[in-house]
């Protein structure tokens, strides 16, 4: 059976404090899966960005998107407060995830 359909917006990470990316997707855990395993030449392979250290559901994937883009705009020190107000050591959520 596959995961049911659920809008979000995520964050991953190389590292604590190191590089960021912003994303957006109905499949968490399989889209995640493929960023850990470099499926897909691009940003994350490139620059090893594979720790899941935030995500948001929404309602619907226009609102997932409009976070998004939302969040690409914001200023790094933005992102850091955000992930550090509910993640602040930085932890893998991936392998937690309960959907």
């Amino acid at each position: 059976m596959s995961e049911p359909k659920r809008p979000v917006v995520y964050i991953l990470a190389s590292g604590r404090l190191g590089t960021l990316y912003v994303g957006v997707t109905s499949n968490l855990t399989s889209r995640i899966w493929e960023h850990k395993n470099d499926v897909a030449d691009g940003f994350t392979k490139r620059y090893g960005v594979h720790a899941l250290v935030w995500l948001e559901f929404h309602d619907t994937m226009i609102s997932a998107i409009e976070r998004e883009k939302q969040l690409k705009k914001w200023r790094r020190a933005w992102k850091i407060a955000l992930i550090e107000k509910d993640n602040p050591h930085w932890c893998d959520l991936y392998p937690g995830l309960i959907l």
